[in-house]
């Protein structure tokens, strides 16, 4: 005669098995969000140390010719692209006739005076001054490379 099913072959009931569901959704959110930050975290310092290199290119460049480049190309980077996949935006300043394309902080002073060098970010769009919104996760090169970093930081 079979025995009935003793406590020990017990399955879970629907209420434990919600729960446990549950927690992983919470954990796997969780998990989400911290591997999006350290995502953008990476891209954001990947984009610093690229604006770096580009501008020790351009220093050379002056370095050998007594003047900046009048574009990336000039120093061979013309289709460097940030780690969105845009490409990285340059001016002269010191060559220009438009001020009015010159990055500029909160008080609409220029950021540099040599030249600007800058990733527009993760939306690929840009404005002058640093306190519009499309400008705010831009990566710039401020205060003649003193500063390089996100526009809200700065």
């Amino acid at each position: 005669m079979p025995q009935a099913h003793s406590a020990k072959y017990r399955g879970l009931t629907l209420i434990e098995l919600m729960v446990a569901v549950a927690i992983l959704a919470v954990l796997a959110g969780i998990a989400s969000v911290a591997y999006n930050g350290y995502i953008k975290a990476a891209k954001v310092s990947t984009a610093i140390q690229q604006i770096h290199m580009i501008s020790l290119a351009i220093n050379n460049y002056h370095d050998d010719n007594q003047q900046y480049p009048n574009s990336l190309a000039d120093v061979g980077m013309s289709n460097f692209l940030d780690p969105w996949g845009h490409p990285y935006h340059y001016l002269n300043i010191t060559t220009t006739s438009n001020l009015g394309k010159v990055r500029k902080d909160h008080n609409l002073v220029p950021l540099n005076t040599d030249y600007d060098l800058y990733s527009s970010g993760p939306d690929g769009q840009s404005a002058s001054p640093l306190t519009a919104s499309s400008s705010r996760d831009d990566i710039v090169r401020a205060n003649n490379g003193g500063y390089v970093g996100e526009a809200s930081n700065y």
